[in-house]
């Protein structure tokens, strides 16, 4: 394990970066998905428009929210393991946030099966209030990680 680490730490720029990445990618998705949902929710179910967002839905989701949130969590991880910052309590913190995040792309989700399943129970104004929670967690998961709070 030290060799793979060692070896790694030769790539901690370019791990980084594809990090950085799929974090971006997996925010926009995370900022959109409930976006998609407040426009699904004002649509007639079976209608031509419902149809396409769940296929809009769908594609996003599985496309790219998905992969994008795996490749987070893997090179995140990678980060915190060849760093060694998972000993400090600023990357413990922001570990504790992304696993909310990732609680609430399992929401999403959720969600996302009602509307495929033409169940969805909510109003727009709740996925406009949803739509704000990845946001939040976005601004506090940056701000931890560029301020290092709590950094020994």
């Amino acid at each position: 394990m030290d060799a793979l680490k060692e070896f790694l730490a030769g790539y901690v720029s370019w791990i980084l970066a594809f990090h950085i990445i799929a974090v971006i990618s997996w925010m926009a998705g995370m900022l959109y998905l409930p976006r998609l949902f407040v426009y699904h929710t004002e649509t007639a179910l079976g209608s031509d428009g419902s149809e396409r967002f769940k296929r809009m839905e769908t594609k996003l989701l599985k496309v790219i929210i998905n992969p994008a949130m795996t490749a987070t969590w893997i090179l995140g991880l990678t980060l915190a393991w060849v760093t060694e910052a998972y000993l400090q309590p600023w990357m413990q913190a922001k570990f504790v946030l992304v696993m909310v995040l990732s609680a609430v792309h399992g929401h999403d989700v959720r969600l996302w099966r009602a509307f495929q399943q033409d169940r969805n129970t909510h109003s727009a104004r709740y996925f406009r209030i949803v739509n704000e929670i990845p946001a939040l967690l976005m601004v506090l998961i940056v701000i931890l990680v560029t301020v290092r709070p709590f950094s020994r």
